[in-house]
């Protein structure tokens, strides 16, 4: 994604620089890495979510890094896990480029990025008359593991819940406030239900849709954002209102921004449709008292989804041009590297 000028004089303000670039004309990505680097295999994907430059000599990349088939976040990375590599019109190869000598560094998020995790609850009879309390005590901990307990713009969550109704039903609205959404949990009751049948595919359904609006709704204001839909069910889909195929398909083709987890509780579930919704990570519990270790199973998914985005930033040594960059990530033995083109012109000392 490009962000426009506004953007960009917001971004410079926030970060306290004397002038600053335009994102719009100072990057280009190329997908494959040359090969005089000979950085071998790759078992990490990175993705570049934008892009942009700051004057006297700052480079921004805000990408994700996943496993190679794009299923798994990687995250907890520092500075220290990145090699950077630049070459200039004069060069015939990349050179690297001191991660040190350049304050290569990960930057805070919160004022370009934040990622808004649904938490969708089933709240069928079956639910609310065998497993309510567990649910709730589980919900709870989900929410104090993915949310901090100081308000932060880059973490957001909203709690919906569904029965036989054909509507997904809000608890609480997309919010930073992690107090009120364990309130908004902590008042569910058992006559919360008109409708005692399931109506799973039509919640995963519109999760989709609601979180696909969140996700257009930040690209209005020039935020780039990130979304997690958590469903959670004792049981099948017992309303026959929508086709698996339907919800399955809305699930496979979602934007690559939205990741899908998938909780299921008894044995009255159906694994491989759940496993098929919650495509990035699904968890089992055969009973009510298994509930709260499970929902934490997933919130350390979730979290690792939030965490696997990074803003890097360095100080480039170019001076002048239209100059090529590759970031290299490395974890453990695994690495991954993604290569793309910034604009030197006007950089000088002093960037810090």
């Amino acid at each position: 994604m490009k962000l426009n000028n506004l953007f960009f004089s917001l971004f410079c303000t926030l970060f306290v620089l004397t002038s600053c670039g335009s994102s719009d004309d100072d990057f280009g990505s190329g997908p494959v890495v040359d090969d005089c680097l000979g950085l071998g295999a790759e078992q990490l994907s990175l993705k570049i979510q934008d892009h942009y430059t700051t004057l006297p000599g700052k480079v921004s990349v805000f990408f994700k890094v996943t496993t190679k088939d794009g299923n798994h976040p990687v995250s907890g990375l520092t500075a220290t896990n990145f090699k950077i590599f630049e070459k200039g019109s004069n060069d015939n190869c990349y050179k690297p480029v001191s991660a040190s000598e350049s304050n290569g560094r990960i930057s805070s998020k919160s004022q370009i990025f934040n990622t808004n995790t649904l938490l969708v609850l089933d709240l069928s009879n079956s639910v609310l008359s065998t497993s309510l309390e567990e649910l709730k005590m589980a919900s709870t901990s989900f929410i104090e593991e993915v949310m901090p307990a100081n308000a932060s713009e880059e973490f957001k969550m909203g709690v919906y819940w569904f029965d036989g109704e054909d509507v997904l039903h809000e608890l609480h609205p997309i919010t930073t406030d992690r107090a009120a959404l364990i309130t908004a949990i902590d008042g569910i009751t058992t006559d919360i239900s008109n409708d005692p049948s399931t109506d799973l595919y039509g919640a995963v359904i519109k999760a989709t849709d609601t979180a696909t609006a969140i996700l257009a709704e930040n690209t209005k204001e020039e935020i780039l954002a990130a979304a997690s839909v958590v469903i959670f069910t004792d049981g099948s889909d017992q309303a026959a209102r929508y086709r698996v195929e339907d919800a399955l398909n809305k699930v496979k083709n979602a934007d690559e921004n939205i990741s899908f987890f998938a909780i299921g509780l008894g044995s009255e579930i159906e694994e491989n449709i759940l496993d098929a919704i919650g495509k990035n990570g699904s968890a089992y519990a055969a009973n009510k008292e298994e509930l709260e270790e499970t929902f934490e199973e997933i919130s350390d998914d979730v979290e690792g989804q939030a965490n696997s985005f990074y803003l890097f930033e360095y100080c480039s040594p170019k001076r002048s041009g239209k100059n090529l960059l590759v970031i290299q990530a490395t974890q453990g033995e695994n690495k991954g590297s993604v290569q793309t083109e910034f604009d030197a012109t006007g950089f000088t000392g002093g960037c810090e």
